[in-house]
């Protein structure tokens, strides 16, 4: 079986989806777009968050507690296609809203796509600080 390779507009389509949906701090449709057994790397947390639900949890933990995206810009995109999936690199400028006040990050955010018989599904999300 051959497995399909995504074109390079699906994969920004996807990765875009993502980053409004975040931007909006639209949880259920946010994480929509990732598959259950997606794992998460983040530089702010402790340790990798094992799938969607964990994260979901943690989410829904700080909305409770205040915070909520301003505004998230994704900048220098780049994107590596192959038989069934693709990896999505940008920079990424993100600002919240806090119990504690504002805060803002430059990141850079690595974004792993399986492709399915629905389009692409994130499977892996990483964020590292931006140099």
């Amino acid at each position: 079986m051959t497995l399909p390779t995504p074109t390079d507009e699906a994969v920004r389509a996807a990765a875009s989806a993502i980053v409004e949906a975040f931007a909006a701090t639209d949880g259920p449709r946010y994480f929509s777009l990732f598959a259950p057994e997606a794992t998460f790397v983040f530089h702010t947390e402790p340790a990798r968050i094992e799938n969607r639900a964990a994260y979901e949890a943690m989410w829904t933990e700080w909305v409770g507690d205040g915070w909520s995206v301003k505004s998230c810009a994704s900048s220098a995109p780049a994107v590596q296609t192959f038989p069934g999936g693709a990896v999505f690199t940008h920079s990424v400028s993100t600002s919240v809203s806090t119990a504690d006040g504002p805060e803002s990050y430059r990141e850079r955010e690595t974004i792993v796509f399986r492709s399915d018989s629905a389009g692409l599904i994130a499977i892996h999300e990483h964020l590292s600080p931006q140099p």
